[in-house]
């Protein structure tokens, strides 16, 4: 039996899925049980439990032979980085009191750090506790920058013409969708061929920068010149808050992007075929932010 953690994001519900494809026995875990009732569907084990509940994770990990943990986002949290440290010592505590075998974590590009990157700070310490565990063979997947974080872009595209934000528009990122991690997820729970604490870098089809990934996206939406332009901290930090973020939020993921802008965060893997996914950000644009935005401009 599977047990997979944030299984209604985008993650884990493509690791559940591909699990259950094979007819693996998958116990989903969540915050809701309406948003648990898809996966439940589709012959998924509902379990409703925070991720800051040692007690309830640990019985959620019970006899699992597999887990993929993962700390969930709290955009509206006060205090962001306490909340991370929560959760990854209530998952540490589960695992360990579980014995669980096998752990597949996420991580990202830039957990190497101890400081300074925003909330890659908190898996920076979600691998250290997870870590310590005797016993337990753990795979950090340190996967690069989600493509789902330029569905963000919608709203700037809408409101000013071009696409905005804090990163540099010449900063090459490695581009990765959610999917890909979930399914790379997956398969790492089904081989369970790793040993002791290793970690291993996912680092999408390929790089690209803000400026290019603002090329392809106009390119799909009949804007063929639109442009990307970097704003500066104060903008974005009104732009986030006025959505409904935290301050606290917005402080981490300001000093998460500085850590990128200035290269004191990146990827340390060479590009190879192991660490390269299928989805191409082409792809992406097409089936997610396309939709996406005609919805919301139909909306507005």
């Amino acid at each position: 039996m599977y047990v997979i953690t944030g299984a209604t994001g985008h993650t884990g519900t493509a690791a559940a899925r591909t699990l259950l494809s094979r007819g693996h026995r998958v116990r989903a875990l969540g915050r809701s049980a309406d948003r648990l009732r898809a996966l439940a569907a589709e012959g998924a084990e509902p379990f409703v439990c925070d991720v800051t509940d040692a007690k309830k994770l640990t019985e959620a990990l019970q006899g699992a032979q597999a887990a993929y943990v993962m700390v969930p986002p709290n955009l509206t949290s006060n205090d962001y980085r306490a909340y991370q440290e929560e959760v990854a010592d209530a998952i540490a505590r589960a695992v360990a009191k579980a014995t669980v075998p096998f752990v597949v974590s996420l991580s990202s590009v830039g957990a190497d750090k101890p400081d300074k990157t925003g909330p890659v700070l908190g898996l920076h310490s979600l691998e250290q506790k997870l870590n310590r565990i005797d016993g337990t063979n753990v795979l950090h997947l340190r996967a690069g920058y989600f493509m789902e974080n330029t569905l963000a872009q919608v709203g700037p595209i809408q409101a000013l013409g071009k696409a905005a934000g804090p990163l540099r528009p010449d900063l090459k990122l490695p581009m990765i969708a959610s999917r890909d991690i979930g399914s790379v997820a997956a398969n790492l729970l089904l081989q369970l061929d790793f040993q002791g604490k290793q970690t291993r870098e996912l680092l999408g089809q390929r790089d690209l920068t803000m400026a290019e990934a603002t090329k392809i996206v106009g390119a799909a939406i009949g804007k063929p010149d639109l442009s990307y332009v970097q704003l500066p901290d104060d903008q974005v930090r009104a732009a986030m808050t006025q959505l409904g973020m935290s301050s606290s939020f917005v402080d981490v993921l300001l000093e998460m992007t500085r850590a990128l802008n200035t290269g004191y965060m990146k990827a340390l893997e060479p590009r190879s075929a192991r660490n390269t996914t299928p989805t191409s950000y082409e792809q992406f644009v097409a089936e997610t932010f396309v939709p996406l935005f005609k919805e919301q401009t139909k909306a507005a």
